[in-house]
């Protein structure tokens, strides 16, 4: 059976939506709402159409872990990525930000970065063509392409069109201010950022400087040890925030 499993592995320890009693950031009045499949999110394996159980359990403990040491620091910024493709990064991104959205007193913001396979608007059957990437390249209004992918208090900014010189418009001043807005205007809302494998391309290692901290998946039986040894060693100036194990053959927590 396959399962997460979480290690603590720490090297270091509409943008306008209302809010209620409860929590922040339920209605959407400027941001586009969508009402997904749950035969769709069930066949993607999204947590949202799932009823309490092992398997969701293991992503609230992977929440819990995350915001414990990111809270600790004062950090709102996550990249997520791997050593190589197909480990689960999408997919473990887009779990944990449905998961920290179940806090009623976080918000989430899902940013698919990864231009060349993107994926989470896939994952909630969301049809767009505009996402970051208009927002680099053609000044794009960035709440305009806010969607609710029908998840209280998340919301998620698809990638748009392929960017052949993406990891030049990671790193560009237009983004840096970009993220530096998204941390200081909301605090108390956690931005993750689905980022591209780091061996394959430099995208993840040229814009992880600006965020605060990394979270790297792994896939047991697939991710070789010379494969973490030299993400390590490409990383070692980043914080990184702990590793997760993806299809582990740990029973404990079933997947």
């Amino acid at each position: 059976m396959n399962s997460i499993q979480t290690l603590a592995e720490n090297t270091k320890p509409s943008i306008g939506d209302h809010t209620n009693q409860d929590g922040i950031n339920i209605a959407y009045s400027q941001t586009r709402v969508h009402t997904p499949n749950n035969q769709l999110l069930r066949e993607n394996r999204i947590i949202s159409a799932f009823t309490p159980g092992p398997w969701l359990e293991a992503y609230r403990m992977l929440r819990t872990r995350c915001l414990q040491s990111m809270d600790a620091m004062e950090w709102n910024t996550l990249a997520i990525s791997s050593t190589s493709a197909k480990t689960g990064t999408s997919l473990t991104a887009t779990n944990l930000a449905i998961s920290i959205a179940m806090e009623l007193d976080r918000t989430a913001l899902l940013v698919d970065a990864n231009f060349q396979n993107p994926a989470i608007s896939n994952f909630f059957g969301i049809q767009t063509d505009t996402g970051l990437s208009d927002y680099l390249l053609h000044d794009k209004e960035i709440s305009s392409m806010f969607i609710n992918p029908g998840v209280e208090r998340l919301v998620v900014l698809p990638a748009g069109k392929p960017m052949f010189n993406s990891t030049e418009m990671l790193r560009s001043p237009k983004m840096v201010r970009l993220v530096n807005e998204l941390k200081s205007r909301y605090p108390s809302r956690i931005i993750i950022f689905d980022m591209p494998p780091i061996l394959s391309q430099d995208d993840t290692l040229g814009f992880s400087p600006y965020v605060d901290c990394l979270l790297l998946v792994v896939e047991e039986g697939k991710t070789k040890s010379d494969e973490l040894k030299h993400a390590a060693s490409l990383l070692k100036d980043i914080n990184v925030l702990g590793t997760v194990f993806n299809k582990s053959t740990d029973h404990k927590i079933p997947f």
